[in-house]
C-alpha cells in the first residue's frame, strides 16, 4: 500500500515555518538593520539584513513576480509530492522542507515586500550571503531530492 505522511510532514512543514517567523520576527523587532551579533567571531554572526530580491539580491523589488513564481512552485511541489513521493520518506521530507521555505519567505515578501536574513557566515574568505531559516530549509530539500533522485537511485517508488 503507497503512504502518504500527511500529518506527520505537516507537523514539520509548520515547525520549520514557525521557526522562520519567529527568528525573522525576533531579528526585525529586536535588532537594528545592519546590526552585527558575532556568535562564532568572524565566522558566524547574527546580522539583520533585508533582502528585496531572491538569492544573491537577484530580481530585487520584483514582487509580483516573486508572488506569481512562488505559488506556481508551491502547486508542482504539491503535485510532485501526490504524484512522485508515494511511500518515500527521504522526497517527502525534501518536498515539505521546499515548501516552508518557499512559504516562509513567501509570507515576508507579502506582508513586507522584502525577506529579512541574518544568519551571516564568513566560508575562510568567502563571505556567504545573509541568509534565514526558509533559505535553510530550500537548501536543504533540495539537497534531499537531490540524493533521492542521483544517490539512491528509488526516485519514485514502484506502483
Amino acid at each position: 500500500m503507497k503512504q502518504y505522511r500527511i500529518l506527520p510532514m505537516a507537523l514539520v512543514g509548520i515547525i520549520i515555518l514557525a521557526i522562520d517567523q519567529l527568528t525573522k520576527f525576533l531579528v526585525a523587532s529586536r535588532m537594528d538593520l545592519g546590526e552585527s551579533i558575532p556568535v562564532f567571531g568572524e565566522y558566524f554572526k547574527i546580522t539583520s539584513h533585508r533582502n528585496s530580491g531572491a538569492a544573491w539580491g537577484m530580481f530585487e523589488g520584483r514582487m509580483a513576480f516573486f508572488y506569481i513564481i512562488t505559488l506556481i512552485v508551491l502547486v508542482f511541489l504539491f503535485y510532485f509530492y501526490k504524484t512522485e513521493a508515494k511511500n518515500n520518506l527521504l522526497m517527502q521530507v525534501g518536498i515539505t522542507l521546499l515548501m516552508a521555505g518557499a512559504l516562509g519567505n513567501f509570507i515576508d515578501r507579502l506582508l513586507f515586500q522584502e525577506v529579512v536574513d541574518f544568519f551571516d557566515v564568513l566560508l575562510i574568505t568567502y563571505d556567504f550571503p545573509i541568509f534565514n531559516v526558509a533559505d535553510s530549509a530550500l537548501t536543504i530539500g533540495v539537497i534531499l531530492l537531490l540524493i533521492e533522485v542521483f544517490i539512491t537511485g528509488r526516485g519514485k517508488e514502484e506502483k
